[in-house]
């Protein structure tokens, strides 16, 4: 149990930092005001109905609820896969990721019915979609797990 709580406070500080960054940046920007950082990033206030490249982003609102669902259904599912595998610690932390990611885009869906990007990479004219802390989290979580998988299956060889 120790270790479970040990990956819920993990995710609860990603939580966290994903909702102060999108406060910061919702009370000092306006909906599509961009401010140029580098030759290839922007930070930029974005919403974002849809999910990753704003898929089904123009759905007519049901959307919010498919993946608020969605959500909710793989944030249990990893915290029982948190308690089953407390002790594999790269296993777990890549699931925290995820859960942290998901629990704060899930927060802006409840909220807002949209979730808040702000960071923009861009080279020349062709930009990347916007993102935001909870994506990174995610995207982070999702790479760890495939390392993990490779890992873990040539320690069994």
């Amino acid at each position: 149990m120790r270790s479970l709580l040990r990956w819920l406070a993990l995710a609860a500080v990603v939580i966290v930092l994903d909702q102060w960054s999108k406060l910061s940046i919702t009370r000092h920007f306006v909906y599509g005001e961009s401010l140029y950082v580098t030759d290839y990033f922007n930070l930029v206030l974005a919403h974002n109905p849809g999910a990753a490249f704003s898929f089904l982003g123009d759905a007519g609102g049901w959307q919010r609820w498919l993946f608020t669902g969605i959500a909710i259904a793989a944030s249990v599912w990893i915290i029982t896969m948190l308690r089953k595998h407390a002790t594999q610690t790269l296993f777990c932390f890549a699931l925290t990721m995820i859960l942290g990611g998901a629990l704060g885009n899930l927060i802006d869906r409840i909220a807002y019915g949209y979730v808040v990007d702000f960071l923009s990479f861009h080279w020349n004219e062709h930009y990347f979609p916007a993102f935001n802390l909870a994506d990174s989290a995610i995207t982070l979580g999702a790479g760890l797990l495939l390392w993990e998988s490779f890992v873990h299956n040539k320690e069994q060889k």
